[in-house]
C-alpha cells in the first residue's frame, strides 16, 4: 500500500501517462527509522518488433511495476526479504507529470533531508541530469 498526505493512495480507474508520469516516494524501515528516497515511474516504454503484418516497430506505454516496489537499494532490498515488507511503510511525498520533474523532486528532496550526510537513510548515491525544459511546469 502506498500512503500519499496520510491516506492510501490507488491509481484512477482511467489511469494513464497524462494523469502523472511518475512519483518520488520515502520508505521507511518502522523497526530502525532508517529512510530511503527514490522515484519511481508509473509507466515505462516497450517496443512491439516487427511482424509479417506490421512493417514497423510499435512503441507502446505499459503500466510498470509500481504497486508492487519497494526500492533500488541492495541493503534495503535483503532487509525487505529477511524481514518481510510489513515492517516498511511507503509514502509518495509528489505525484508527477513528466520523467524531468520526477527527477528533479528526487534530487532536490535527497538534497533538503542530506541522504548522504547522514546513517538515517539507506540513499548512498545522488545522480540526476535534468533540464530547465523538464521541470517548466515546476517554475513560479
Amino acid at each position: 500500500m502506498w500512503l500519499y498526505n496520510g491516506k492510501e493512495w490507488k491509481a484512477p480507474t482511467e489511469f494513464s501517462s497524462d494523469d502523472y508520469y511518475g512519483f518520488v516516494y520515502l520508505i521507511t524501515n518502522e523497526e530502525t527509522g532508517q529512510k530511503y528516497v527514490g522515484k519511481k515511474f508509473f509507466w515505462f516504454k516497450k517496443t512491439l518488433p516487427i511482424t509479417k503484418k506490421r512493417k514497423r516497430r510499435k512503441r507502446l506505454l505499459v503500466e510498470s511495476d509500481w504497486k508492487e516496489y519497494f526500492g533500488s537499494n541492495r541493503l534495503l532490498n535483503e532487509e525487505i526479504t529477511d524481514k518481510g515488507n510489513t515492517h516498511f511503510k511507503r509514502e509518495i511525498l509528489h505525484l508527477c507529470k513528466s520523467r524531468g520533474e520526477c527527477a528533479y523532486m528526487e534530487a532536490k528532496e535527497q538534497f533538503d533531508r542530506d541522504v548522504l550526510l547522514t546513517d538515517d537513510y539507506y540513499n548512498g548515491i545522488i545522480s540526476c541530469k535534468i533540464g530547465s525544459l523538464s521541470v517548466k511546469s515546476l517554475k513560479k
